[in-house]
């Protein structure tokens, strides 16, 4: 088990977090039109994971809108961005806001997806939550840039993140 703060607490996070170089371990989430994601769906393009605790959150939403723009100029990268919120809460974000380059995925069927990739938040007030993540997968399902922020009040470090797939 390994640690993560949310305003400066230490909050326990279940699961192994996947390093590069390793298999991305397959997953199964619920799309915003209540349909399954998996990562076969996504076989022979690039992946970008933005993995966090609920889109209602500033920092959270912020990440959606950066990696929103920012996945327009990638090229052939699809970017899943992943919470435990109800399709439906991501439906009416995306809306208010134009997000149009990201997908949307909730892993409230799927908790297991949280402890498949290390950021499940076993202990704290968000207990149950995703830890902050970005997992970057390659065209053959290799795991190629990982980040969990250590301070779940902190944004990911973006540029890296999209570097490692341009």
């Amino acid at each position: 088990m390994s640690t993560v703060t949310f305003q400066g607490n230490s909050v326990a996070v279940s699961g192994q977090f996947p390093q590069a170089g390793q298999a991305a371990p397959d997953f199964t989430l619920t799309g915003a039109d209540l349909n399954d994601i998996r990562l076969a769906d996504f076989k022979g393009q690039k992946l970008l994971l933005n993995i966090f605790p609920s889109v209602d959150t500033g920092v959270c939403a912020t990440s959606v809108r950066t990696f929103n723009e920012k996945a327009a100029a990638l090229a052939n990268t699809k970017v899943l961005c992943v919470s435990m919120d109800l399709p439906f809460a991501f439906g009416r974000f995306c809306a208010a806001e134009g997000i149009e380059n990201v997908q949307v995925a909730s892993a409230f069927r799927h908790a297991e997806f949280l402890n498949a990739y290390g950021v499940a938040l076993s202990d704290g007030a968000l207990r149950g939550l995703s830890a902050r993540a970005v997992v970057c997968i390659d065209e053959q399902g290799k795991v190629v840039y990982s980040e969990r922020v250590a301070e779940l009040t902190d944004e990911p470090a973006y540029d890296p993140a999209v570097a490692a797939l341009s």
